[in-house]
């Protein structure tokens, strides 16, 4: 049987789930602000601190449209954290990739946000991996393989 979506314990699961998603944008937004980067700004910068990637995957992994990119990718390059370059295997599509200094930005960046980190940290590694596993359920990516 489905649990009914007004019962108490999904409304107050729901109402949790909103309050961690808000503490944590606040909190990206501040850390952003202080290395003078928008949210967006520094949700790019770290995407890419992670792997140079094309244009259009930025947008995709970020739900926008790819003109909103090129003018973060821009904003980025201007100061730069970011640089441009063509894919070896089409030279059609640009590759936006962090630099050297983009990539210190976005580790101090992650390296102050404690919101996440300091309540996880309570948690055992068991429970980690439970939380973890059920948010990819609820995601639909599924529990990964290898614990």
């Amino acid at each position: 049987m489905a649990t009914e979506r007004t019962d108490p314990l999904t409304v107050e699961v729901v109402e949790l789930i909103g309050d961690v998603v808000a503490r944590y944008y606040t909190e990206y937004e501040q850390a952003a602000a202080k290395h003078s980067l928008t949210g967006v700004q520094a949700r790019v910068l770290g995407l890419l601190a992670t792997e140079p990637t094309p244009m259009r995957r930025i947008a995709q992994k970020l739900r926008c449209e790819p003109s909103n990119i090129t003018g973060i990718v821009d904003r980025l390059e201007a100061r730069g954290l970011v640089e441009r370059r063509p894919d070896p295997y089409d030279r059609r599509v640009k590759i936006a990739a962090a630099t050297e200094e983009g990539m210190g930005t976005a580790r101090r960046l992650r390296e102050s946000l404690d919101f996440a980190r300091e309540p996880l940290a309570q948690l055992t590694d068991e429970e980690r991996r439970g939380l973890r596993d059920l948010l990819r359920r609820m995601l639909g990516a599924g529990a990964p393989a290898v614990p």
